[in-house]
């Protein structure tokens, strides 16, 4: 399964990235908001992980846009806002968000998250007890 982190700060970047590699997953990282869409479409990830604060563009922008077009509607996004209040988690969700983490997270719950939402990505039907909408 290949994943898209799109995450600027890149200390949390590499972490994420060595966690889901050590579970078979294939990490590719994306730092800008503006240029995100672009990567998607280049990438073509099975699961987004999407940071919210990104330069360029808000990553719930980001979002909305990824569930308004057809290619990408059902693409399973996980949301991993520094801050993850409610109303956040609420927005996000209502935006199309398969899953919400907030940093800093539990890396078994990170690994658990990701592993269902790559199981739904796949049509099996599991969902990660993690944060899921």
């Amino acid at each position: 399964m290949r994943a898209l982190l799109i995450e600027d700060e890149e200390n949390i970047l590499e972490a994420i990235s060595f966690l889901l590699s050590r579970d078979g997953w294939d990490v590719m990282g994306h730092g800008d908001g503006a240029t995100a869409l672009e990567a998607v479409a280049r990438i073509a990830p099975d699961v987004v992980v999407l940071d919210v604060m990104l330069p360029g563009r808000s990553g719930l922008d980001i979002l909305r846009e990824l569930r308004a077009k057809p290619e990408t509607a059902d693409l399973p996004v996980l949301m991993l806002p520094a801050k993850g209040g409610a109303r956040d988690r609420d927005l996000a969700f209502e935006l199309g968000a398969n899953a919400f983490l907030s940093k800093p997270f539990a890396n078994a719950e990170m690994v658990e998250t990701m592993q269902g939402l790559a199981a739904a990505a796949r049509g099996t039907g599991a969902v990660a007890s993690g944060a899921q909408g």
